[in-house]
């Protein structure tokens, strides 16, 4: 397979954690986060999380419910159901407030939910952790942040110094 076209792939591992600049920005956006639906006890200790679900509990059949944070297994085959949980769990109310890391995918159909959501662009690749602590780099797209939420200047203010924030016009006119 050509780089180009390991975007969407799977990479065999969905253990990859965030930057902890990142966690600690989406913590001072939502005060604390009540659950991650796709994590681990070892990527908990970054989290924080009141709550998580593990592989074994499969969050996508759960009910999400208050401050979700989301790190999602990336692969060609599990954005879209994980993104399309995430909008469905907002709208539905249970989800408060929600942040979600991805990659930037913008042309790809499962994407199109974020795009309506406030957004911080990273201006550098995103060079996520592995379990044993080691930065893995040479990540071959660049990630973004996905706010959904009321606070929407408090994720401005926060994401800015780590990215180049977008917030859609009609949520800019409705949250001055």
């Amino acid at each position: 397979m050509e780089n180009h076209q390991n975007i969407n792939a799977d990479s065999g591992s969905d253990e990859y954690f965030t930057p902890g600049e990142i966690v600690e920005a989406a913590r001072r956006v939502m005060g604390e986060i009540d659950l991650d639906p796709a994590s681990s006890v070892l990527a908990n200790k970054r989290i924080k999380a009141k709550r998580i679900w593990t592989i074994s509990d499969d969050g996508l059949k759960q009910q999400w419910f208050g401050r979700v944070w989301l790190n999602h297994p990336f692969g060609k085959s599990t954005n879209k159901p994980w993104i399309l949980k995430l909008a469905e769990e907002y709208k539905s109310g249970r989800t408060r407030e929600a942040i979600c890391i991805s990659f930037a995918s913008t042309s790809e159909r499962w994407f199109s939910p974020l795009l309506e959501q406030p957004q911080c662009f990273f201006l550098r690749r995103t060079n996520y952790f592995l379990p044993n602590g080691t930065l893995k780099k040479g990540v071959t797209k660049g990630s973004v942040v996905t706010y959904f939420g009321h606070r929407v200047w408090r994720f401005a203010e926060e994401f800015s110094n780590l990215g180049v924030v977008k917030i859609p016009y009609v949520l800019s006119r409705d949250n001055h």
